[in-house]
């Protein structure tokens, strides 16, 4: 389970006091997470979600704190910090930063169909033009810079097949790196998978775990989300659900002309991304009872994405 600080029932208490909502019920530490600990929380007064980063400098919090507050405030179904009774919304537990959220309803879906996709491309939509003429500054930790270090020595590690792939990803980022930044940006998620989404039948209602969210191009934030949402079990990309997606996305905010070109190459970066940090987690958690997500699910969609054949829709 992937609770890498574990909490005794009397300093959850201490804690949870100033909240001023009722006893402890219940806690439970959820095993879905890869880089942070979480817990849900059941007190006199509803349920909630406790976090400790363990990843990241304590400094960046308030970016993520000021984001969800600007969401929440758009009325998108995001977690938000809760305040104690002294309004105070960072805290420390066990020497971990901690925050303390509602916790949304619906569940995670493993089979994503049209509607739900959607449902994710309007989400999108919504939170990146809620933030693209506002957007609070946060430079991410695992952008191009960091994949192309991270890329060339994990090299040695993969057979050459694999180099071959990672390489041409590697080079393709450093030729195309100016018109990348270039892009239209806004304050991205960065992490939209199907266990980051909570869904009641085909409805969206909640979107969680921002804490890979960076100021950022859009067009990075849909290809994540559509890498996804949108590939089949071989890693091709489903038609039907890559345009509902990409459809209701632009129903909101029109694609560009620069976008258009790019989005071949988006698609490509966002398999490296995904594919190095689950490389790397999977060697520095050999072992451990932590959940490793699989990174050869990556391998090959990064193999499928050499050719797209999908066109983003209404580019001008």
């Amino acid at each position: 389970m992937s609770v890498f600080t574990p909490l005794a029932r009397p300093e959850l208490e201490t804690f949870l006091a100033p909240y001023g909502l009722g006893r402890l019920l219940d806690f439970q530490g959820i095993a879905a997470g890869s880089e942070n600990t979480n817990f849900f929380i059941s007190l006199e007064q509803g349920e909630f979600v406790l976090t400790l980063v363990e990843r990241g400098p304590v400094q960046e919090m308030p970016f993520f704190i000021e984001l969800l507050d600007v969401l929440h405030q758009a009325n998108l179904p995001v977690p938000y910090a809760l305040r104690t009774s002294d309004g105070v919304a960072l805290r420390e537990l066990a020497g971990k930063p901690a925050l303390l959220q509602p916790r949304l309803a619906g569940k995670h879906i493993k089979q994503a169909n049209a509607q739900h996709c959607a449902q994710v491309g309007e989400l999108l939509g919504h939170l990146h033009v809620a933030t693209k003429d506002n957007m609070i500054k946060r430079k991410t930790d695992r952008g191009l810079d960091w994949m192309q270090e991270e890329g060339t020595q994990l090299l040695s590690h993969l057979d050459a097949p694999a180099q071959d792939l990672l390489q041409r990803t590697l080079d393709e980022i450093a030729e195309q790196k100016s018109k990348i930044l270039a892009l239209p940006r806004a304050n991205i998620h960065a992490d939209l998978f199907r266990d980051n989404a909570m869904f009641e039948g085909t409805h969206l209602t909640g979107l969680i775990d921002f804490y890979n969210a960076c100021s950022g191009p859009m067009l990075y934030d849909i290809a994540i989300a559509l890498n996804d949402w949108c590939s089949d079990a071989e890693g091709m990309i489903d038609g039907p659900r890559a345009r509902a997606l990409l459809g209701a996305y632009a129903a909101l905010r029109p694609f560009t002309a620069a976008e258009a070109e790019l989005w071949p190459t988006m698609l490509r970066i966002a398999c490296v991304r995904f594919w190095l940090s689950r490389l790397i987690a999977a060697e520095s958690f050999a072992g451990q009872d932590v959940l490793i997500h699989d990174p050869m699910e990556f391998q090959q969609r990064l193999t499928q994405r050499q050719q797209v054949n999908l066109a983003l829709p209404f580019a001008i």
